[in-house]
């Protein structure tokens, strides 16, 4: 029984072990928002940003990458960054330096918006 007890307690901790070493290597395997340590992508397409609310940890470099067919700008709401017009497959970063919550959207398509949360 004791040989038993342990093998079961010897598993668990592996487990443990394994699934705290996946959460690391790809965080939204926790359920929780994507976050990044150095850097992250935000994906513009079908006029959406995918995700549409993004969160890193502070100097962490955020590249929108232009997916679409047409022409995008991001622009923060407090005219933070702008990025110039993106055309298919060109992409702008912008490095957070402080914590906060930085709202932005597309210049062009006021429609679509999207989020940073820097912690």
């Amino acid at each position: 029984m004791k040989k038993t007890w342990l093998i079961a307690g010897s598993s668990l901790f592996i487990a443990m072990a394994i699934a705290a070493l996946l959460v690391m290597v790809h965080p939204t395997l926790a359920g929780g928002a994507e976050t990044k340590g150095s850097g992250a992508e935000v994906k513009v397409d079908n006029f959406t940003f995918g995700p549409d609310t993004l969160t890193v940890a502070v100097n962490s470099t955020v590249t929108w990458l232009n997916k679409d067919d047409i022409p995008h700008v991001i622009a923060s709401n407090d005219g933070l960054f702008k990025s110039k017009a993106l055309d298919t497959d060109q992409e702008y970063s912008y490095t957070f330096t402080k914590a906060g919550t930085y709202a932005y959207y597309c210049s062009i398509h006021p429609k679509m918006v999207g989020k940073i949360v820097v912690q």
